[in-house]
């Protein structure tokens, strides 16, 4: 899905007004927006590949991924393949047992991604993180590019908080009292400022 998010021109708007720095950093990146995916499975092991690692490397391992995969991601497949064809793309033994572990849940359907959709954002989380391998973290990513859920916080994203601490000239880390601040200020559209923030550091559209 490459079309804009409905909420986003409106946050633009509130956030512009809430925060003179960002409002820069808005006007700066006026055509980007978030990129949201269809594609539950394919964007759950998206996440899986780039836990703890830069996205440089993500795009890297995830091409090579997607030529094991023969570009098809699916839970079937990734059933199927062979560890070492899995291993010789750049993944670890961990996160190669995370994604069979996630294909195996999609297929007998213990995951069902539409109760999702009836849950909070905090629900939301709770029930991705019961499978193996996703971490809040993920959960968050998750419920952004796939949910396309319009006021998600990752506080513990590299990325986001190297931001937060160029933009706003703090301390890095940025002290947790500064980072509930920040919190309050952009309530409502978190995602939105997450995505400026990153955008504000890397040219490249971030995507899971």
């Amino acid at each position: 899905m490459t079309k804009t998010p409905k909420y986003w021109n409106k946050a633009k708007i509130s956030l512009s007004k809430r925060d003179p720095i960002l409002k820069k950093i808005i006007k700066k990146y006026n055509k980007g927006h978030l990129t949201t995916k269809d594609n539950p499975f394919l964007s759950l092991c998206r996440t899986i590949i780039g836990q703890q690692i830069s996205t440089k490397a993500a795009d890297s391992i995830w091409t090579k991924f997607e030529i094991t995969c023969k570009n098809k991601i699916v839970p079937q497949v990734i059933i199927k393949l062979k560890k070492s064809s899995l291993k010789k793309a750049g993944l670890s033994r961990q996160k190669i047992s995370y994604l069979k572990n996630i294909a195996k849940s999609f297929k007998n359907k213990s995951f069902n991604v539409s109760n999702l959709k009836k849950m909070n954002d905090n629900a939301a989380i709770d029930y991705i993180v019961r499978l193996k391998g996703l971490g809040i973290w993920s959960a968050q990513m998750f419920l952004m590019f796939n949910l396309n859920r319009p006021d998600i916080f990752p506080t513990k994203d590299i990325g986001l908080i190297r931001a937060i601490s160029k933009n706003y000239k703090v301390s890095y880390p940025p002290s947790e009292r500064f980072l509930n601040k920040i919190s309050r200020l952009h309530s409502g559209y978190r995602t939105v400022f997450t995505w400026y923030m990153w955008r504000s550091i890397d040219p490249t559209n971030v995507e899971y």
